[in-house]
């Protein structure tokens, strides 16, 4: 049965069933009479009780005023009981509320000082702040009003003295909230459930003007608590904030304070009480507010980043609530609470972020529908002073307090909205704002890293150009390292331009810009942001655009200021990124030397009495490259710069979409340029940059940016090439260009590549180095447009399973062969086998009989095996050039031109024996890196030859290769792990990774294969490095296949598995010196080519030794 039902109703009958207890208690006050009356208070219902009230109180309060001591258990028992009667009945009387009120602060306070707290037990101060907490809300009507009178200032002043010091001073959490929420409930700002007295506006001044005397005091005590230990708990940390919030905002409210009931002057009949009323004048709210604002200023710094959420969410909510209602009387404190509030805009607890953001927009209304000035001033004043000392602070502070400083910056422009555009149109703060960002966006530019990597095209061609995107290394700031920092300074910028005149800011900036070269970086990275936030792309995700949807910039006001910043942009493109202390730069730079600058003239080339190498006078040279003396930084400085600007046109065709198309005649060029760099962070963000460009431009992919704009590139690529000196960089934008375009290119290059073989023919000391690289390119690209099909490729060797039937056919030809061979030595049949040899086959269907007579017209090449033929002629050329670099660019080039030529042997044959030479000068007598790239071109050369080369590298190739092998066998096998990083390791590894499919294609006899056997032997120990034991077996792999029986018998004569057993009694046994030896340093690898060429002769045997 519930509760509610067997309650007492029946006033009559509850004054019988409780009278007894009461009168107990009276005569004998003991804790068990105390619970004794509390239980059978339960019994009767709250109505019934309400009756009572008057009389069951009288004994508890009784016991509480009897003289002596009395014991905590007693006082916790009554204040208990007294909880339960005040929570369940209202209070109608105002002496009973005054008397309970002082009898309950009695407990509280200690009784030798009324001002401090008695030391007592926790659990009666919990007790008594719960029946406190009771009272105060059981009091009816206008009977608690009473309490804010002038005459109960001292009794009241006591009160809230005593709950400040239980909040501050009590080490239990519980008592601190529970004092703080009696002083909630003393300010009339209590948030519970339960129901509360609403005041008029003239009750409420004038608990206002009660409370003015407390304010000090409160204000103070409640932020120390606010700023203390953090081990107290978040709970009291929210409760003392809403105690300090709701006393200031009652005591503060601008609407009491334009009232006149405000300033009624105290009755004189107080006497020295009125020494205690606060008088709320003009010159008292000022002086007020400012003492506030050194407080808000100090509970600000602690609570903005306070590590829980619901504690920065209250912060919100006391900003919020001071700005709506006190905003004029607390003019002092308008900074302190709108940086408050705009420092959390970004929190990462999405409640506090979301709150703000109603917060922000509702003060942005506020003061848009008031017109006020003074609200707008106060706003760009902070502004100024924050953009003044931002330098400082980012200088100074922690991570953590620059996020939220820039928070606050960000807030203010926010909370500005359109009149931001007003705040710039001030010199002084544009100038002031402009310089902050530039300030704090300061490059670190000392990582040596950053000069360091470099990319070559290799590097670019091998991989897809989306690839790119992702490993653009992240920008490293001066005066901070959290990526947060970065995302906010660039949403600062944005917002600027999402609300800013886009002609000022571009104007001022650009300015900058021109001025210093120390601000260029900064300013390219803010004009990004702030054309990127003109157009709305990344403002409109913040639900700000709701407020001024026209403020966006037109798309005519974007492609002006676009225009503008390009123009700049692209003056300043040509900035040295590379030391000059490299080999192949020095090579580069004698081009732009003022003693010898070349030129291309676009003549015919058969036109000789023309000399198409012109020397220019340096007077033409409008910026010569800076001698050696450039320094990391400089160098660091020129790379970022590239990389931001290349990144703002990225941003702008993103902005432009469509309409950036016209603009690419003029950047593209340039975008391509940078493309061909060999530092890798302005090559990566070239190809980011092209990549951007595609998309928003409606291209599906670079091939197709590059071959719809290839007309006018190429034109200008023809028209640089002429005047070299001045453009250097043309070469690198050809070899962009035909790195990530197709086969349909080919017909438009065609004039430009013979203008560079031109080149080389006419200089060789000073072009080639800068051409090689076009060629290579060049090259690359056709070897990927036109893939060989004729391609002599040997298949990969394999195990032999031969089935019974094909072995006797091998058998029963090799009589038949071995019996004719044997007539022919006797002169039997010689007759038949030379008319047989002289017998003409009869046409094939395909040919023609009528033109066997004809004359013999060579049928002209495709254009890119014309072209292939005279990039390889140059190439034999260039094969001896004394630069080593230029030397192994040479070898890539030729090696490439081979695999093209591969389809046309009647081509490819001549070529290689005008190359065989040079080739062989590199094989045989030159660095080891030389060596190293050489033989594998002559490995190409050999899968594409075949029988052409078998009796040149039969003699003057192979004996130098084998002797080398057999020198350097002895030392590798006593080397340790470092060798593999050697350069003979290198050579060696390669020769064996080529000298089994270099013999195998080339057929060679059997004297060069007992050379390759014996050198190749010592590396099937395994003392040798695992990877030179690995390509020894794949050399023995080839060469099983070219003579299985001699490799099976040259193997086993190392070591045999097995013994063979014969057949038949009178074949003799076969003894092979492999027999019954011990296991050793080439059993391993022996048994393992046995195992794998020769079927299961040695699958009983132990593995093979790594």
């Amino acid at each position: 049965m519930p509760q509610n039902m067997s309650q007492i109703s029946d006033p009559k009958i509850a004054f019988a069933y409780l009278r007894p207890g009461c009168v107990l208690l009276t005569r004998e006050p003991t804790v068990t009479n105390v619970e004794t009356l509390t239980g059978q208070l339960k019994e009767v219902n709250d109505a019934t009780l309400q009756q009572l009230q008057e009389y069951v109180l009288f004994p508890l309060r009784f016991v509480l005023k009897v003289p002596g001591p009395k014991t905590d258990q007693l006082v916790r028992a009554v204040a208990e009981a007294m909880s339960h009667v005040l929570e369940n009945t209202c209070v109608q009387s105002w002496k009973t509320l005054h008397d309970l009120f002082s009898e309950l602060c009695l407990c509280l306070c200690s009784p030798t000082d009324p001002g401090k707290p008695a030391d007592t037990s926790e659990e009666l101060k919990s007790s008594v702040l719960r029946c406190l907490d009771a009272l105060l809300h059981a009091a009816y009507g206008d009977i608690v009003f009473k309490l804010y009178e002038p005459v109960m200032l001292p009794g009241l002043g006591a009160a809230v003295s005593l709950l400040l010091a239980l909040g501050e001073k009590e080490k239990s959490r519980s008592i601190q909230a529970a004092a703080l929420k009696c002083l909630q409930v003393l300010a009339l700002q209590c948030d519970c459930s339960q129901e509360h007295v609403v005041p008029s506006s003239e009750e409420r001044c004038s608990v206002g003007c009660t409370m003015a005397s407390f304010l000090p005091g409160i204000s103070v005590a409640v932020a120390r608590i606010i700023t203390g230990d953090l081990r107290q708990g978040h709970a009291v940390t929210v409760r003392a904030i809403k105690v300090w919030s709701g006393t200031v905002e009652l005591v503060m409210e601008d609407a009491q304070l334009q009232a006149s009931e405000s300033c009624k002057s105290p009755s004189p009949e107080l006497g020295r009480i009125t020494q205690l009323v606060v008088h709320r004048s003009p010159d008292w709210v000022k002086n007020t507010a400012g003492k506030l604002s050194i407080l808000l200023k100090k509970i600000i710094s602690c609570t903005s980043a306070h590590q829980h959420w619901r504690v920065r969410l209250e912060m919100v909510e006391l900003a919020d609530h001071l700005l709506a209602r006190c905003g004029q009387s607390l003019g002092e404190c308008v900074g302190p609470l709108l940086e408050a509030l705009v420092g959390e805009i970004n929190d990462e607890e999405p409640t506090v972020r979301q709150r703000c953001e109603v917060a922000l927009r509702e003060v942005s209304q506020r003061n848009q529908s008031s017109g006020s000035q003074t609200f707008t001033n106060v706003l760009s004043e902070n502004l100024h002073s924050l953009a003044t000392s931002l330098p400082r602070l980012m200088r100074t502070s922690d991570d953590q307090k620059k996020l939220f400083v820039l928070n606050v910056f960000l807030g203010y422009i926010k909370v500005l909205g359109p009149l931001v555009s007003v705040v710039l149109n001030s010199a002084a703060h544009l100038e002031r704002i402009s310089k902050a960002l530039m300030q704090v966006l300061e490059l670190d530019v000392t990582d040596v890293r950053i000069v360091e990597e470099r990319s070559y095209a290799a590097t670019m061609e091998t991989g897809s150009p989306e690839s790119h995107t992702t490993h653009v290394q992240r920008k490293h700031f001066l005066f901070f390292t959290d990526e947060r920092i970065f995302s906010v300074l660039m949403e600062i910028c944005q917002t600027l331009g999402y609300y800013g005149n886009i002609y000022l800011l571009t104007d001022h900036l650009l300015d900058l810009y021109r001025q210093s070269s120390a601000y260029r970086k900064q300013t390219a990275m803010v004009l990004n942001g702030i054309i990127r936030g003109a157009a709305g792309i990344t403002v409109a995700a913040q639900g700000l655009e709701s407020d001024v949807p026209e403020h966006f910039a037109t798309q005519e006001d974007l492609k002006a200021a676009v225009a503008s910043i390009m123009e700049e942009y692209l003056n300043n493109w040509h900035l040295i990124t590379v030391s000059e202390e490299t080999d192949g730069d020095r090579q580069d730079q004698q081009l732009l030397g003022p003693s010898r600058l070349l030129c291309i003239s676009n003549i015919d080339a058969s036109n000789t009495n023309l000399n198409s190498l012109q020397v220019i006078s340096p007077s033409f040279v409008t910026a010569s490259r800076s001698s050696s003396t450039s320094t990391l930084h400089q160098l660091n400085s020129s790379i970022w710069q590239l990389c931001i600007q290349l990144e703002g046109i990225a941003c702008f065709a993103q902005v432009l979409g469509r309409d950036f198309r016209p603009l690419l005649m003029t950047s593209l060029y340039a975008v391509l340029e940078k493309a061909g760099e060999e530092t890798l962070l302005v090559r990566q963000a070239a190809l980011s940059s092209m990549l951007e460009i595609s998309k928003a431009c409606g291209y599906p992919s670079l091939k197709e940016l590059i071959n719809e704009n290839s007309d006018y590139l190429l034109n200008d690529i023809s028209l640089n090439l002429q005047r070299l000196s001045q453009h250097p960089q043309a070469p690198r934008v050809l070899t962009v260009m035909l790195t990530h375009s197709d086969c349909s290119l080919l017909p438009l290059v065609g004039d430009i590549v013979q203008d560079v073989l031109m080149a080389l023919d006419l200089s060789y000391d000073h072009t080639a180095a800068l051409f090689c690289s076009v060629l290579h390119a060049l090259m690359k690209a056709l070897a990927r447009w036109f893939p060989s099909h004729c391609s002599r490729t040997s298949k990969p060797a394999s195990s032999k399973q031969i089935s019974t039937d094909q072995e006797d056919f091998n058998i029963c030809q090799f009589l038949l062969d071995y019996r004719k061979q044997k007539e022919l030595a006797e002169g039997i049949g010689i007759e038949e086998d030379i008319t047989e040899d002289f017998e003409v086959p009869p046409p094939t269907e395909g040919e023609d009989v009528e033109d066997i007579d004809g004359p013999d017209v060579k049928a002209e090449l495709p254009s890119h095996l014309s072209i292939t033929k005279d990039v390889m002629e140059r190439c034999i050329h260039l094969l001896s050039n004394p630069s080593l670099r230029l030397r192994l660019k040479v070898l890539d080039v030729l090696e490439l031109c081979v695999c093209v030529l591969s389809e046309q042997e009647n081509e490819l044959l001549p070529m290689a024996h005008r190359c065989w030479p040079t080739l062989l000068q590199r094989l045989t007598a030159d660095d080891p890196l030389v060596v190293l790239r050489a033989f594998r071109v002559l490995c190409t050369l050999g899968e594409t030859c075949g029988d052409f080369l078998r009796r040149r590298v039969s003699k003057e190739v192979l004996p130098n290769l084998t002797s080398s092998l057999a020198r350097q066998a002895p030392i590798s096998a006593k080397a340790g792990p470092v060798y593999t990083h050697t350069m003979a390791y290198k050579l060696q590894l390669a020769v064996l990774q080529g000298l089994g499919s270099l013999y195998q294609r080339l057929d060679l006899g059997e004297a060069d294969l007992d050379f390759a056997c014996e050198a190749c032997l010592p590396y099937l120990s395994c003392r040798q490095p695992i990877g030179l034991q690995e390509a020894c077996l794949s050399v023995f792999r080839h060469l099983i296949q070219v003579d299985p029986d001699t490799y099976w018998f040259t193997l086993n004569e190392l070591h045999c598995p097995a013994s063979y057993v014969p057949p038949h009694p009178d074949l003799l046994p076969v003894q092979l010196n492999g027999m019954g030896r011990p296991r050793d340093e080439y059993s391993g690898n022996v048994l393992k080519l046995l195992n794998e060429e020769f079927g299961s002769d040695a699958e009983t045997v132990n593995r093979p030794v790594s």
